[in-house]
């Protein structure tokens, strides 16, 4: 399955809103993966499972049924859209998202996904990597600490949570680590992938970069 552009990234790097637009414009489903590795994370918490608990947060995993496609996020039938953005979810997504048998289960599921809707725009960290090696256009996308900071407690007040800039930054930075340095499916930039910083671009711009580039592949093939 190749007709899929993967859109990796840091948090707060605008990967997200980006997603959605190149999807809408290209008339393609969109699946935010980092949704699910939070629905994962919520489960665990609310089954009582210790996030370090490898074998336990596996087999909530298997059991969760986890829906996180174009914008909306269901665990088990429910609308988590707001809870997997709480503090709690986000302090230990990054702990349940490093054991490899977690990633086993949701990479299948992301993978499962693509052939069903023949393609589409998947985000998260490991997509051109991992997920998605085949990916017809892989792109990661950055911007300044700064401006993910800021953008991130934009996100957290319009969601009506306080929020500082150095603390979020200092969460980032933490987050940023442990990601980039899990044993499986670290964050990485793919050899083959365009790397867009979004620091002074606006979501517009950069949906037009990533579509101009998918139509010139398409029509390359």
């Amino acid at each position: 399955m190749n007709n899929v552009v993967a859109i990796d990234g840091p948090a707060g790097s605008g990967k997200s809103t980006v997603a959605r637009g190149v999807a809408a414009a290209l008339g393609l489903s969109v699946l935010d993966t980092g949704a699910m590795y939070r629905s994962v994370t919520l489960a665990v918490l609310n089954a009582g499972v210790d996030p370090t608990d490898a074998a336990g947060c596996a087999l909530v995993a298997k059991d969760s049924i986890i829906e996180a496609v174009d914008g909306s996020v269901f665990l088990d039938g429910t609308d988590v859209g707001e809870t997997i953005r709480e503090p709690g979810v986000t302090a230990a997504v990054s702990i349940v998202s490093a054991h490899p048998a977690v990633r086993e289960i949701l990479v299948a599921q992301q993978r499962s996904w693509a052939q069903r809707n023949q393609g589409g725009v998947a985000e998260g960290r490991d997509i051109g990597t991992v997920v998605f090696p085949q990916a017809r256009v892989k792109v990661f996308i950055t911007a300044s600490d700064e401006e993910r900071a800021r953008r991130r407690v934009s996100d957290e007040k319009s969601a009506g949570r306080d929020a500082e800039i150095a603390d979020v930054q200092n969460a980032m930075a933490s987050r940023d680590a442990q990601d980039s340095g899990r044993e499986v499916s670290p964050t990485a930039i793919a050899v083959d992938a365009i790397v867009l910083d979004t620091t002074d671009r606006t979501a517009e711009e950069v949906v037009a970069d990533i579509v101009r580039r998918f139509n010139d592949v398409t029509e390359q093939r």
